[in-house]
C-alpha cells in the first residue's frame, strides 16, 4: 500500500511515460490509471528529516493533508486531518496501515529508517475497502524489504542540537517593570478616590512590598520616586532570565543499522535503531530502542509466506508543559520576571551559599502568587519523575496460496501490543511535594488488538480486457486495560516507588473491548489500458452500536480514462501522460469516545465507605453509523518528456447522521446524550506540480509545489446553534468558528477597555454600542481557525556528488486565539507576573490613542477571550534543509564500502509569521494552551553502505 517508487522507462531516444506502481487497499495499481486519489512520499524524503515521529514528516508533502505539530515535546505526534474535518464529536483521525494491515500500536514505535514509503489514500475508492476504519482517510506505511542480490549493510549515525524554533514573546526590563507597576499601584489607589499626589506617594512606599523584592539594593529602599521614575543611579543588581535555567540547547543522537538481502525465492531485512532526543526544557526528552525483522519466502511455487516482527522500547521524560498548572515548565520560564532570582541573593546582589559553598535555590516564598510563589522547577524537576515508558510489539504474518496463475488466496494475521507505564513522583524535600511528604502515582495500561484477514483475488487478462476481482473477510478485536494508584508521605528521600510511601491516596482501574466484523469485495475492469472502472462494497458490524443498528454497508465506484493512450491525443505530441478520473462512495464512522455507545453507563462513588452508583450516560439504542459521502474528480498530466508533471483534483466530502453530543440542561443530571444529528461538508481543490527545470549529466534541479484549499461547512443541525467554549456551531459555519466578543479598543477618555455590544431597542431595531464591562459584551462570530490554503514547496539540486534539498510548508488564512500571550498582558492585577513589551504602549493621559488599556491593580478583564487576542494563522516555515556530499567511489571502495555520504540537516530552520512570540503551528481548533514550543534542530551525520 505504497508507492514503490519504481519507475519503468522504455528504451527509446526520449524519456517515455513513467508509470509509478502504487499498492492500494489489498492490491496494486498503476498510479496514472488508478481510479482513486493517492499521494506518496518516498524513503528519500523521509530519511532527510531528523524527526522522532513519522507523522511530522507529512506536513507540506501531501496536498489535502493538514499535519499540525502543536507540541515540540520529543516523542509527541502531529494531529492529522485529510480533506478537512469529517466529524464533530466522533474522531476525525485517519487510519494507519502498516504493511497491509491496520496498525493500533503507537506510531512512535515505527522507526523512520525502516520505512520504504508512505502512501496517503484520500477518496472513497482508495480507502473504502478499509470500511469504517478508513472513513477519515488512510495513511499506509510500507516498511523496507530485502532485495535480490548481494547482502547489504546500511549504517546511519547523526548528532544534532536543538533550540527554540521561534523566540518567545518580548518582555519589559526590570527597570521598565518597576516603573509600570508603580503606575498600576498609583492608578489603583486613585480608583479608590485617593488624591493623585497621595496615591503617587503610596505607590512609591508600597512598590517593593507589593512585588516582594527590591533588586536595587538597600541603598534604594524606594527605587521609584513619586514621579514614577527610577531614582538616579538605581541599577538592578541581577537579571536572572528563567529561560537560562529552565531551558537549554538540547542534544539529539541517532544511530540506525540494517542488514538486508535476498535471492530468487526469499529475502530478509533486519534493523536496529537508537534515538536519544533531549528536549529544550530541562528534564525532558525521548529515548527509544527499536528492532525489526522482516522475512518473505517462496517455500513452494504455490505458497509464499512472510513475517514482520517489530519491537520498540521507549522512555519519554515529560514534565508538565501543556496547560496552566503552576508546574508547567514552559510557562514558568515565561511568566517569572528576571528580577526574581533563581538562586537566593544577599541584599548586595551576591549569592547566598549553603554550608558546602553551593548556591541555594530560591523558591520565592516572598513572591506574589501570580509569580509562582513557592515554585522553582530548576530545583524540583531533577528530583521528581515524569516518565512515560512504553513497550510496543507488532507482529504480522501471512500465507499466500496460488491456485492458478490468476487466482490467489492470502490469509494474514496481525497483533499489536502496547504496554504503558507512567511514573509521576513529587519529591518530599523541596517544592509543593514537601508539604505532603512527597507523592507518587503509577499507571499501567495494556492495549492488545489483533486483525485477521482472508482475501481471495482473481486477476485475468482476456485479450484487450483486464479484470481484477477481490473478496474477503476481516475481523478486528481491541481490548484495553488500565490500573492506577497513588500514595504520599515518604519517610526517606530518593525512594520513588509506592511501597516507600505511607498514605494510600486513590486507586482506579477499568477495561474496555471492541469488536468489528467485516465482509468486503472489489471489482476492477479496464479495456485497452485506456478505460478503467472500479467498484467496491464493505459491510461492517461494530459492537459500539445496538444489535439492530450494528451493521453498516458502504461502497464506492470510480472510473478513469487514460487519454494519453488515445491516438488523437498522442498525435498532439504534447502529453506524455494524461488521465482523467472520478469517484464517489460512502464510508461509515463509529469512532465515538465510548466503546458502549448504545448502553446506559454508570459511575461508581465511595459514599462514606459504602458503594454508590450514579447514572453517568443515557442509553441511546437508536444510535447508528455516521456516514461520509466522498466525491473526487481529478486530472493528471505529464509533458515535456515528463519534465513537468502535475495533478489537479476537486473533492466534496459530506458527512451525514453526525455522531454528536447533544447538550442537555444541567438540571437533568446529564451534560449531553449521543445522537445522529446534523450534516457537515468539506470541499476543496488540490494542486500538485513536479518539475525538472534543469537536467544534465552532472546537474539536476527539481522543483515540486503542492497546495490545497478547504471550505468546511455545517449544513444541518437539529437546533439553531450550539456554543462550545469559544466556538459556535451553526448552519453555514465551520466546526471551528470563533464566537467571542469583538474588541473595539480603548476609551481614549479614561483608558478603559471597550467591547462591542449589540442590542435591540423597543422598535426592534439593532443598536450597536460599546461597554467596558466584559460580562455585558456581545459574542459575535470572529472567523475560523481553519486555514483557507495549505501547501508545501520542495526544491532539490544534485551537482556531481553534492546534493541539496529544502522543504517549505505554509498555511494561508485561519485564526489563532493566543491565550499564552494574555498571561503577559494583565493590566497590573497579577502582581509580579511578567509583562509583555507591548505594555509600554499602555494608555496614559499623554498616550490616549492606543490599544492597551490603562494600568491598575483593579481587574478589568481585558485579557478575557475576545478578538483582541485573535491573530492571523498565516505562516511559512522552512521545515527542512539538507546538504550532503557523497565521496567518490575511489575513496571508499578499497574499504569495501559501496557508498559513503556525509550530510547536515536543519529542521524548522526559519519561520515567517506576524505575531511574534507565538508559534504559528497550533492545534486544529486554533487555541494556544502553554504548550511545549517547536524545536529547531541542526543535525550532522554520515551514511555508509557495505
Amino acid at each position: 500500500m505504497h508507492a514503490q517508487g519504481q519507475k519503468i522507462r522504455k528504451d527509446t531516444l526520449h524519456e517515455k511515460e513513467i508509470d509509478e506502481v502504487v499498492v492500494v487497499a489489498y492490491g496494486k495499481a498503476k498510479k496514472n490509471s488508478y481510479t482513486g486519489s493517492v499521494a506518496t512520499i518516498s524513503s528519500e524524503k523521509i530519511n532527510s528529516r531528523p524527526v522522532t515521529n513519522i507523522t511530522k514528516v507529512l506536513e507540506g508533502q501531501v496536498p489535502g493533508l493538514q499535519a499540525v505539530s502543536a507540541s515540540g515535546q520529543p516523542g509527541s505526534t502531529a494531529s492529522i486531518r485529510i480533506r478537512g474535518i469529517g466529524s464533530v464529536s466522533a474522531s476525525s483521525n485517519p487510519l494507519f496501515v502498516v504493511d497491509g494491515i491496520p496498525f493500533d500500536g503507537n506510531i512512535n514505535s515505527i522507526s523512520p529508517n525502516d520505512i520504504e514509503s508512505i502512501s496517503v489514500l484520500k477518496d472513497a475508492t482508495a480507502s473504502s475497502l478499509y470500511g469504517s476504519r478508513g472513513a477519515n482517510g488512510v495513511i499506509i506505511v510500507t516498511t523496507k524489504s530485502g532485495k535480490k542480490g548481494e547482502a547489504r549493510i546500511n549504517f546511519n549515525i547523526s548528532q544534532g542540537f536543538s533550540g527554540r524554533a521561534v523566540k518567545d514573546y518580548a518582555q519589559v526590563t526590570t527597570d521598565q517593570y518597576f516603573q509600570l507597576y508603580w503606575e498600576a499601584l498609583r492608578n489603583g489607589y486613585q480608583s479608590g478616590q485617593i488624591p493623585g499626589q497621595q496615591a503617587a506617594q503610596m505607590a512609591t512606599d508600597n512598590l517593593v512590598n507589593a512585588l516582594g523584592i527590591n533588586p536595587y539594593g538597600t541603598q534604594y529602599e524606594k527605587p521609584v520616586g513619586t514621579d514614577g521614575r527610577l531614582l538616579p543611579g538605581a541599577t538592578a543588581l541581577w537579571n536572572d532570565n528563567w529561560k537560562d535555567i529552565l531551558q537549554r540547547v538540547a542534544s539529539r543522537n541517532q544511530a540506525d543499522l540494517d542488514f538486508s538481502g535476498g535471492n530468487e525465492k526469499s529475502n530478509y531485512y533486519f534493523s536496529l535503531g537508537y534515538l536519544d532526543d533531549k528536549g529544550i526544557a530541562i528534564e525532558s526528552g525521548f529515548r527509544k530502542y527499536s528492532t525489526r525483522l522482516k522475512l518473505n519466502s517462496e517455500v513452494k511455487k504455490w505458497l509464499n509466506i512472510g513475517a514482520n516482527l517489530a519491537y520498540t522500547n521507549s522512555l519519554q521524560h515529560a514534565p508538565p508543559s501543556s496547560d496552566s498548572r503552576t508546574d508547567n515548565i514552559i510557562n514558568a520560564a515565561r511568566i517569572i520576571p528576571s528580577f526574581y532570582p533563581y538562586y537566593e541573593r544577599n541584599a548586595d546582589g551576591s549569592y547566598k551559599l549553603d554550608s558546602n559553598g553551593n548556591y541555594i535555590y530560591d523558591f520565592g516564598k516572598y513572591r506574589p502568587t501570580s509569580a509562582l510563589q513557592n515554585e522553582n522547577a530548576a530545583a524540583t524537576l531533577p528530583l521528581d519523575k515524569n516518565e512515560n515508558r512504553e513497550d510496543n510489539f507488532s507482529g504480522k504474518g501471512f500465507a499466500e496460496f496460488t491456485f492458478l496463475p490468476e487466482l490467489k488466496f492470502r490469509s494474514s494475521f496481525s497483533v499489536d501490543l502496547v504496554n504503558y507505564n507512567g511514573h509521576y513522583y513529587s519529591n518530599p524535600l523541596v517544592g509543593e511535594g514537601s508539604e505532603i511528604g512527597g507523592s507518587v502515582t503509577k499507571t499501567n495500561s495494556r492495549t492488545l488488538s489483533y486483525t485477521t484477514s482472508n482475501i481471495i483475488t482473481y486477476d485475468k487478462k482476456f485479450g484487450q480486457h483486464h479484470l481484477n476481482i477481490l473478496g474477503g473477510q476481516e475481523f478486528y478485536h481491541y481490548e484495553y486495560q488500565t490500573i492506577s494508584g497513588s500514595r504520599s508521605q515518604f519517610s526517606l528521600p530518593y525512594y520513588y516507588e509506592p511501597d516507600a510511601a505511607a498514605l494510600l491516596g486513590g486507586f482506579t482501574g477499568n477495561s474496555d473491548q471492541l469488536g468489528l466484523l467485516s465482509f468486503l469485495g472489489k471489482a476492477e475492469y479496464d479495456f485497452k489500458n485506456k478505460y478503467f472502472i472500479s467498484g467496491s462494497v464493505r459491510s461492517d458490524g461494530s459492537s459500539r452500536f445496538a444489535p439492530e443498528n450494528r451493521w453498516g454497508t458502504f461502497w464506492s465506484a470510480g472510473a478513469s480514462w487514460k487519454a494519453s493512450n488515445e491516438d488523437f491525443v498522442r498525435n498532439l505530441n504534447v502529453f506524455n501522460q494524461l488521465t482523467l478520473r472520478a469517484s464517489y462512495g460512502g464510508q461509515g464512522n463509529d469512532k465515538l469516545n465510548t466503546y458502549y455507545a448504545y448502553q446506559s453507563l454508570y459511575t461508581f462513588y465511595n459514599n462514606l465507605g459504602e458503594g454508590g452508583t450514579v447514572a453517568g450516560k443515557l442509553p441511546t439504542p437508536d444510535l447508528k453509523w455516521e456516514t461520509n459521502l466522498n466525491f473526487n474528480a481529478g486530472l493528471e498530466f505529464s509533458v515535456l518528456n515528463n519534465r513537468v508533471k502535475g495533478n489537479v483534483e476537486y473533492f466534496r466530502r459530506k458527512s451525514k447522521d453526525l455522531l454528536f453530543g447533544m447538550p442537555l440542561a444541567p438540571s437533568l443530571g446529564f451534560n449531553e446524550y449521543q445522537a445522529n444529528i446534523g450534516e457537515l461538508k468539506n470541499t476543496g481543490f488540490e494542486f500538485s506540480l513536479f518539475t525538472t527545470p534543469v537536467k544534465t549529466k552532472d546537474f539536476e534541479w527539481n522543483v515540486d509545489v503542492n497546495l490545497s484549499t478547504l471550505k468546511n461547512e455545517i449544513t444541518r443541525l437539529p437546533k439553531g446553534s450550539v456554543v462550545t467554549g469559544t466556538k459556535l456551531l451553526r448552519v453555514g459555519g465551520s466546526v471551528y468558528d470563533f464566537f467571542i466578543p469583538e474588541w473595539v479598543g480603548v476609551d481614549p477618555s479614561n483608558g478603559k477597555p471597550l467591547w462591542k455590544t449589540i442590542t435591540t431597542d423597543a422598535g426592534g431595531n439593532t443598536v450597536e454600542g460599546t461597554t467596558s464591562e466584559y460580562a455585558k459584551a456581545t459574542k459575535t462570530l470572529q472567523g475560523s481557525s481553519l486555514p483557507k490554503v495549505i501547501g508545501g514547496f520542495t526544491t532539490s539540486l544534485a551537482y556531481k556528488n553534492f546534493d541539496f534539498s529544502t522543504l517549505v510548508s505554509f498555511a494561508i488564512g485561519g485564526k489563532i486565539l493566543d491565550n499564552d500571550y494574555t498571561m503577559l498582558m494583565h493590566n497590573g492585577s497579577s502582581a509580579g507576573r511578567a509583562w509583555s513589551a507591548e505594555m509600554l504602549n499602555r494608555w496614559t493621559p499623554d498616550n490616549r490613542y492606543t490599544d492597551v488599556p490603562a494600568l491598575s491593580t483593579t481587574t478589568n478583564n481585558w485579557t478575557s477571550a475576545s478578538s483582541r487576542f485573535l491573530y492571523s494563522g498565516t505562516y511559512a516555515r522552512v521545515k527542512n534543509v539538507s546538504l550532503g556530499y557523497t565521496l567518490p567511489s575511489d575513496y571508499f571502495e578499497k574499504f569495501g564500502l559501496k557508498k559513503f555520504r556525509i550530510y547536515i540537516q536543519a529542521e524548522n530552520l526559519l519561520t515567517f509569521y506576524k505575531h511574534k512570540g507565538m508559534d504559528p503551528e497550533q492545534t486544529l481548533d486554533g487555541t494556544t494552551y502553554y504548550r511545549y514550543p517547536a524545536m529547531r534542530t541542526v543535525t550532522f551525520g554520515l551514511q555508509a553502505t557495505l
